[in-house]
């Protein structure tokens, strides 16, 4: 059988090159080559979400193919598609580089000048390896061949909001409706997840923060599995650890929970850290909870100009949901809309604490009463992120919120005020 062969390159003589020379290698059959890392990983997606087999067996990535640096892209196919054998391409083969990319999963690397038998060697070992750990699979392994699962963010424009509540009712729900989901308390100075379920945990966040390779035994190994069915990935006890999950571990850990989980929800708190940036990011729906006065809603103009301003997010692309709302208050969901220049979450929450104390102080919010008006929003929000199955969960507005991305892109690295 021919080895599949797809090229990732953006420069125009370097695809002509590396494709008149691949389609030279024996028993190879180059595939039609992709632009950029976004087509490389939606190329790989749908192919994948047909079967592992129809996946080629490598795949191989030009140093400027962009717009994300090829490493994080290698990082990426390799934490997502686990039977693809990536090599590098590049005019640095060096030591330190080499090093660098196996380190993110690389298979192998190339230098440039392209050589012929270098790249028939490389391309027939990083092959045979990728036959192996198909047939590997074949025999029951667990490999993830969906197009990712589903990223929501859920930020507070200011503390006491209700972030955390909502990112719970919302985990709670998509794995009622039959996904598997994962919770992750990415507020790591301050999450109050453990606090609200009533959980005594050993393992948090921190614990895969220094891990290069996450597999999926290490991940198991620090998630929490609560009664309810959620996975649950916990703040450290002590605030002060939260500095060691840096922007690159949260992307990282973001990218090993999208290939495990159909619905991941993080609860990113009101203190933007650079991983809860990260994670914002990266979101398919990037939700920003307020409540219906001055000074909230101020904060949340404040937070979507500020994403905006640091290319973490546009304001256009970021969903306000509005907590503790009331007919009677003076700002009204068509305000805020209005005051923060984002989308507006069709789904209100109205205001009635006294549902939510009991279950509150006993860290039992997962038995809040189905007849809560509070329970019954939040879930209905849900339905409305379309991160439901149940029949009865209605999307409001017809379909995806604005502000919502959709399937995963691989987006460009954002440099400013990082």
């Amino acid at each position: 059988m021919p080895t599949r062969i797809l090229p990732a390159v953006g420069d125009a003589d370097a695809v002509r090159s590396l494709t008149t020379l691949l389609s030279q290698l024996p028993d190879a059959e180059p595939l039609t080559p992709v632009a950029d890392s976004t087509q490389l990983v939606d190329t790989l997606a749908r192919l994948a979400a047909e079967s592992v087999d129809e996946l080629p067996e490598v795949v191989v990535v030009h140093e400027r193919v962009g717009p994300v640096p090829a490493l994080e892209l290698i990082r990426e196919v390799a934490l997502r598609f686990p039977a693809v054998g990536v090599i590098l391409v590049t005019a640095d083969a060096g030591p330190t580089l080499f090093q660098a990319a196996m380190d993110s999963g690389a298979r192998g690397v190339v230098a440039l000048p392209l050589s012929y038998e270098e790249l028939v060697s490389r391309v027939q070992a990083v092959a045979q390896w990728s036959v192996g750990v198909r047939r590997h699979l074949g025999h029951g392994g667990d490999v993830f061949t969906g197009t990712g699962g589903r990223v929501v963010t859920v930020s507070g424009a200011k503390g006491g909001v209700g972030a955390t509540l909502t990112a719970v009712h919302l985990a709670l729900a998509a794995q009622s409706s039959g996904h598997s989901t994962a919770l992750v308390d990415m507020d790591l100075q301050a999450g109050d997840i453990a606090s609200y379920l009533d959980v005594r945990f050993r393992r948090s966040v921190v614990d895969l923060a220094a891990i290069t390779d996450i597999s999926p035994r290490v991940l198991a190994d620090a998630v929490y599995r609560h009664g309810t069915g959620l996975a649950l990935l916990l703040a450290p006890g002590e605030g002060e650890r939260g500095e060691e999950v840096t922007d690159r571990a949260a992307r990282q850990l973001v990218s090993v929970l999208r290939s495990r989980y159909e619905v991941i929800v993080l609860d990113c708190g009101a203190q933007m850290s650079g991983a809860a940036a990260a994670a914002v990011e990266m979101a398919d729906t990037a939700l920003l909870l307020t409540t219906p006065d001055v000074v909230a809603v101020r904060a949340a103009k404040r937070t979507v100009r500020m994403w905006d301003r640091l290319q973490i997010r546009k304001a256009e692309e970021t969903t306000v949901v509005v907590n503790r709302h009331s007919r009677d208050t003076d700002i009204q969901p068509p305000l805020v809309r209005k005051i923060t220049g984002a989308g507006l979450a069709g789904t209100a929450i109205p205001a009635n604490f006294k549902e939510l104390q009991g279950a509150v102080d006993a860290g039992r919010i997962h038995e809040l009463d189905d007849k809560s008006t509070v329970k019954q929003s939040l879930w209905a929000l849900a339905g409305e992120l379309g991160i439901v199955k149940a029949p009865d969960a209605e999307r409001k507005g017809g379909g995806r919120l604005r502000g919502d991305r959709g399937p995963l892109r691989v987006r460009r690295r954002k440099e400013a005020g990082r």
